[in-house]
């Protein structure tokens, strides 16, 4: 029983939501970096090739959902279609809807693929019902549910932005270096202004995007440095552009490796948002993805120029950007690794990654 549990939890929660952020980033995410770049004159092109690009986050979602669940052909196909309705419907939950809607309708699909001589027809009919009919009847309340939750959070993070800094700094970060997706839930709770409704909720929600931010960069910017002597350039790059993730299997040897970067996190949440005021404009995705391939920062600054952001960017804005995403977790990670080395919770070795 334990080990169907995990097997599912894995291939549900792990598998699916991490395939869901890498189509959410080939389409939405992608899609506006192009937008960005179509602002430059004579790139206007880029622009329309963004609004392509971003218009299939839906259907990018399901297939890659599908995809990761090993569906068979036809029904990875006929997800394309789930994934639209769901994410339309399910707006401003789109993403969480065709997470559930799509597994849903690609386990069904299975059932029946590869079953009749007709199956070209009876796989995508059934797939699409299911997922059809579930984005009509369920992804609204799904979507009308993520819209109370992000309000929650946007309301706390206007009323105490000092303890919601650090709440979703810290839960976030460990998010990321957990084995599942943090960009995912950053997408699905909608943690940049533009998921918002109105001018109060944006702020929130861009808030809480940034703290989301700093969060993720203290984790893999932290672990990248801590542990530079063991791994060094190679581990450096690694953590700190690729993924801090790299380090759980350490984590579970001695979970005390993880104190340096949560208490990091947990500082650099809060300077976010009170000393700072960092706010995503940008995708809500980029929220959740650190200095991962540095799409944290670039998400942020792109939100800066990308027509919706309300005030004017200043050297503040940058000299936060920089300390928040880079010198700050890179000089607390080590510092607090230092004295739990001198207490001997840390030992040389602890923080060396697997060849």
């Amino acid at each position: 029983m334990k080990e169907t549990l995990k097997k599912y939890a894995k291939r549900y929660f792990i598998d699916a939501m991490s395939a869901m952020a890498l189509g959410l980033f080939a389409s939405l995410l992608i899609g506006t970096i192009f937008k960005t770049l179509g602002m430059i004159p004579k790139l206007e092109i880029l622009a329309q090739i963004g609004t392509g690009a971003s218009s299939v986050a839906g259907p990018a979602m399901a297939v890659a959902i599908a995809f990761s669940l090993k569906a068979h052909p036809l029904v990875v196909y006929s997800c394309a279609g789930v994934g639209a309705l769901a994410n339309t419907n399910g707006d401003p939950g789109g993403p969480l809807a065709v997470l559930l809607i799509a597994i849903i309708a690609a386990e069904i699909g299975m059932l029946v693929s590869k079953k009749t001589k007709v199956d070209i027809l009876v796989t995508p009919f059934v797939t699409l019902l299911v997922g059809g009919l579930l984005s009509i009847w369920c992804a609204p309340y799904i979507g009308d549910a993520v819209g109370v939750f992000s309000k929650v959070i946007s309301f706390a993070m206007t009323q105490q932005p000092l303890i919601m800094g650090m709440l979703v700094s810290v839960v976030v970060g460990i998010a990321l270096t957990l084995p599942i997706s943090s960009a995912a839930i950053c997408a699905a709770l909608g943690l940049s202004a533009i998921a918002a409704t109105n001018t109060e909720s944006a702020t929130g929600l861009a808030l809480a995007g940034g703290a989301a931010i700093a969060g993720c960069c203290a984790q893999m910017v932290g672990f990248a440095v801590m542990s530079f002597k063991e791994n060094k350039w190679g581990g450096l790059v690694s953590q700190g552009i690729g993924t801090s993730m790299l380090q759980m299997p350490n984590i579970i040897h001695n979970p005390r490796i993880w104190i340096p970067t949560i208490l990091a996190s947990a500082i650099t949440g809060p300077l976010a948002t009170c000393v700072f005021e960092m706010q995503m404009y940008g995708a809500a995705i980029n929220s959740g993805m650190g200095t991962c391939g540095l799409l944290g920062p670039i998400g942020m600054i792109l939100g800066w120029f990308g027509g919706s952001y309300p005030n004017t960017v200043g050297v503040l804005d940058w000299v936060g950007l920089a300390l928040i995403c880079f010198i700050l977790p890179a000089v607390l990670s080590l510092l607090f690794s230092e004295l739990l080395y001198k207490i001997k919770w840390i030992k040389p070795g602890d923080l060396t990654l697997e060849q």
